[in-house]
């Protein structure tokens, strides 16, 4: 992204090596190692050097907004106002959110076959919500697994980024992403929009009537959910963390999974060596380590 304008040049002890991107904004060594201990203090997300571009592009719409031009500046706004609003718009600006319906494709009929032998209600959490996606894919599982027995699960689905939830909560999704569905699927699970709202589709009430979004930090000392859940989907979060994270995450999910319990991975995660709570019992699919 370029801006219109000269270039002035980097800053004394600005980083020089954004390119073409804009540099009307101030950051500095100090101001992105400030970022990075933040964010890490706040989420648990370790950021590598090699992400200072990306931090510059995310963060450069708040400093706009607050009318700033120094990152220091920002952080010193950050540092005087340890309860404002604007932690959480630092917080979702850093967090990222890749995701898409039925991704990692061979979790879901593990979860199906989980499910049917269950005798009691089902529950499920989605500890990385993001957009919606992942928590609408498990609720269409359970629907076509468990019949008018469905009518009783219940999906917790979570996420430190305040704004994918709200998005999840719409459950509206470009018409392109969901065809990427098979078509009974789509049939089934989703109203395409028509007029105005032609090229989107909204998921139908049966699907987003099993699913309960909240927001939620794994590194919170208290989590306001409870367990027992059949299955916890913790997929393609665990990498931002270090592994002393890791390992205090793993722990705290144990009591919370049911016996027999699944904990879904996502595909460059490995947990075995870095907990014995959980053993591996499939493809980054793992269940407590005392269960035989």
């Amino acid at each position: 992204m370029t801006r219109s304008g000269g270039d002035p040049g980097p800053e004394p002890g600005q980083w020089s090596g954004v390119g073409q991107l804009e540099r009307d904004l101030i950051l500095t060594d100090d101001d992105f190692t400030q970022i990075r201990k933040l964010i890490y203090q706040r989420a648990g997300i370790v950021l590598a050097e090699h992400k200072r571009e990306m931090v510059y592009s995310r963060l450069a719409k708040r400093l706009r907004h607050h009318g700033l031009t120094r990152f220091s500046d920002y952080l010193a706004r950050l540092a005087r106002q340890p309860e404002a609003r604007e932690w959480e718009a630092f917080t979702n600006a850093l967090t990222t959110n890749l995701t898409a319906f039925f991704r990692e494709m061979h979790h879901f009929p593990l979860l199906a076959d989980h499910v049917r032998q269950s005798s009691g209600p089902v529950r499920v959490w989605s500890a990385a919500a993001s957009s919606g996606e992942e928590p609408y894919s498990i609720a269409m599982t359970l629907l076509e697994t468990l019949g008018q027995r469905a009518a009783d699960a219940r999906i917790v689905a979570t996420d430190i980024d305040t704004e994918a939830l709200e998005r999840a909560r719409a459950g509206v999704y470009p018409i392109e992403q969901v065809r990427k569905l098979d078509e009974d699927r789509v049939k089934r699970f989703f109203h395409k929009g028509k007029g105005r709202h032609e090229g989107l589709a909204r998921v139908r009430p049966e699907v987003s009537a099993l699913v309960e979004f909240q927001a939620l930090n794994l590194l919170a000392p208290q989590w306001s959910i409870k367990g027992p859940f059949d299955a916890i989907f913790c997929r393609n979060i665990m990498i931002y963390f270090d592994k002393t994270t890791q390992a205090r995450i793993l722990e705290r999910f144990a009591p919370l999974l049911k016996p027999n319990g699944l904990l879904f991975a996502g595909h460059s995660e490995n947990f075995s060596y870095i907990s014995k709570v959980f053993r591996l019992r499939g493809q980054t699919v793992y269940t407590l380590a005392d269960h035989r």
